[in-house]
């Protein structure tokens, strides 16, 4: 049997990452097992299902790289043959009409549910049961004659040749309705896996509360789109052996649902963060420059910087970053006088005797080499006149000439400044005490 699944998104605003999850495991699972990966776009409601939402859906699948196989199927496309189902179980007495709440509004048609155990094993969450008398019968047609969910679901599954259904454990329940009507319809039900909730830190299930909910959110902050796939693919699935950081075919080698976890999955974004400075240290300098080169060229300071010395930069700060946007804190890189943190001066440039190593190391610096050895080196000759352990001067000197108390290597950011830039930053500082 050639496994056939789908992501069938309701086009009605941004897609959440817990949607995107399921496509992410639906799209490995197809991979690994040499099988398809179908679209459907369930745009039944007519008023949220704009052209919009759904270039939206469209546009997060490709930036994510979630190709699919076939043409995509409209489920408004599908109405007649919703329809003409519901009026077949009719027939068979397996469903009937009523005027449903006593409106006079018009019949709707109403599935009966088998008088049996509702039964179905789930790849993930093992044997599921639920007693005859707990499924009670559903309408799947209303009185307008717009066919429900439910109804609309199974019959695009049957048409689309779905083997596998891979979505959220909320629709656990649904599912021992859907099988139901899989075999009132005559149709063999495919096999259901159900994935684990994403939760907060405090279990509740992930919402905009609690931060960056949306795809689009993401993007727009500057995760790259294999830091969100690989992060998302590993929320409530491990590959095992520790794995984390992961090429896409990697992924698709070693997955099965067997490994699929039950347990909610805690979204981190301290880990996400971490995880993205992992891809963005495995960037070519070239392709990390151009996109520094975006973010800066929107901060009044970011236009006109030399192409040279906008590589010593990244070269520096590229395995330091987290995220694009970082950049937009890199001012003291390209400024000739750094914005001083009236803090740290007080607190560290305004001690006694740090003029004075300052004004030691500035004569020191006035060397012909200007590597990161002489420049350490210069900082370790001026402690050692001005009585001071080793390293004790490395705050003082990072502050003088970045302005901030927090940064790469100190003499690493020297050398990238240069003599000239670091001897006025050094006079500068000087002139603040």
């Amino acid at each position: 049997m050639s496994v056939r699944v789908r992501f069938a998104p309701s086009p009605t605003g941004q897609v959440h990452i817990g949607n995107i999850r399921a496509a992410i495991f639906n799209w490995l699972f197809a991979r690994h097992e040499g099988g398809k990966f179908l679209l459907r776009i369930e745009d039944t409601d007519r008023e949220r299902s704009t052209p919009e939402a759904v270039k939206t859906v469209l546009g997060a699948l490709a930036w994510l790289g979630l190709d699919y196989d076939e043409e995509p199927l409209y489920q408004s496309t599908q109405k007649d043959a919703h329809v003409a189902a519901a009026e077949e179980l009719v027939k068979k007495g397996l469903a009937y009409k009523e005027d449903k709440g006593g409106t006079g509004k018009g019949e709707c048609i109403i599935f009966r549910m088998p008088e049996r155990e509702a039964f179905f094993h789930d790849e993930v969450k093992g044997d599921l049961r639920k007693e005859s008398k707990d499924v009670k019968d559903m309408v799947i047609v209303r009185s307008d004659g717009n066919p429900v969910f439910h109804l609309a679901n199974v019959v695009d599954d049957i048409k689309m040749g779905i083997t596998h259904i891979i979505r959220g454990d909320d629709h656990v329940e649904n599912t021992f309705r859907h099988i139901a009507l899989f075999e009132a319809l005559g149709a063999k039900p495919p096999k259901y896996a159900h994935l684990p909730m994403i939760v907060n830190q405090h279990g509740k299930p992930y919402s905009k509360r609690d931060g960056a909910a949306f795809v689009g959110d993401f993007r727009e902050r500057g995760f790259l789109a294999d830091t969100l796939f690989n992060y998302l693919a590993l929320l409530g699935w491990s590959p095992g052996e520790d794995r984390e950081k992961m090429t896409k075919q990697e992924m698709i080698s070693f997955f099965t649902l067997d490994r699929v976890k039950s347990a909610p999955a805690q979204m981190d974004e301290k880990k996400l963060l971490h995880m993205n400075g992992l891809y963005l240290a495995d960037m070519q300098l070239a392709d990390f420059v151009e996109q520094v080169k975006f973010v800066i060229s929107k901060e009044p300071w970011g236009s006109s910087i030399d192409d040279g010395y906008l590589s010593s930069v990244c070269r520096l700060m590229q395995s330091r970053t987290t995220l694009f946007v970082n950049a937009a804190t890199w001012k003291y890189f390209f400024v000739d006088i750094p914005d001083y943190d009236v803090k740290a001066v007080e607190k560290t440039l305004k001690k006694d005797g740090a003029k004075k190593c300052l004004e030691v190391l500035s004569e020191k610096l006035k060397i012909n080499s200007f590597e990161v050895k002489d420049v350490e080196a210069a900082i370790r000759e001026t402690e050692r006149e001005c009585g001071l352990q080793e390293g004790k001067l490395n705050q003082t000197v990072r502050i003088a000439v970045t302005g901030t108390n927090i940064g790469a290597g100190v003499y690493e950011t020297i050398n990238v400044f240069g003599r000239e830039k670091t001897l006025a930053r050094l006079a500068h500082a000087v002139s603040l005490i």
